[in-house]
């Protein structure tokens, strides 16, 4: 570990049970370590799922900016311990969870490591990580490219939905930004 922080955005998805309790305690458990700072925490949306088995209940997505003196696998193994304090299960590839918590980048660091790929291998084609990304950060790139446009761009833009605490209906693109 050194002593240098590095900035990084994690994306924190869940489809079942206490969807938002869940996000916002994991937020918690993220940074309650000293090596950890909470930079800013983006709207929730409301999304269907993405890949995965059909008929899984809709997730609510966020993404968090975080500094960290952790190394990247480091932050990942932490990542995966705050999952599992929410009793994450992996049986099926994209299935439904309590907590989905993923490192999309980690400073400027790119990587094709199998464990860990940086930035997150899929994060530039998924409104659920890129919209809530470009809300806490509008300037915000991936691969060179903004990350609001990157969203716009995305499949499953069409299916974002503001989260105001209550199961509404309504899309991003009629309701506006996500207050």
């Amino acid at each position: 570990m050194s002593s240098r922080f590095t900035k990084a955005i994690l994306a924190l998805g869940s489809n079942l049970g206490e969807r938002n309790d869940t996000l916002s305690t994991a937020v918690a458990d993220l940074v309650d370590r000293p090596e950890i700072r909470l930079l800013g925490v983006s709207p929730v949306v409301q999304t269907t799922a993405v890949g995965g088995p059909e008929g899984q209940p809709d997730f609510l997505n966020m993404v968090v900016a975080v500094e960290t003196t952790l190394a990247p696998l480091e932050l990942l193994q932490h990542c995966h311990d705050v999952e599992q304090k929410h009793h994450r299960v992996r049986e099926v590839r994209w299935g439904p969870r309590t907590l989905d918590v993923d490192i999309i980048v980690y400073g400027e660091l790119t990587s094709d490591d199998a464990i860990l790929t940086l930035p997150h291998p899929r994060a530039a084609e998924r409104a659920f990580v890129l919209y809530p990304w470009a809300l806490l950060d509008p300037a915000a790139q991936l691969n060179g490219e903004s990350v609001a446009e990157l969203a716009a761009k995305a499949e499953d833009f069409s299916g974002l939905r503001p989260f105001d605490g209550f199961d509404g209906s309504g899309s991003v693109a009629a309701a506006g930004a996500v207050e």
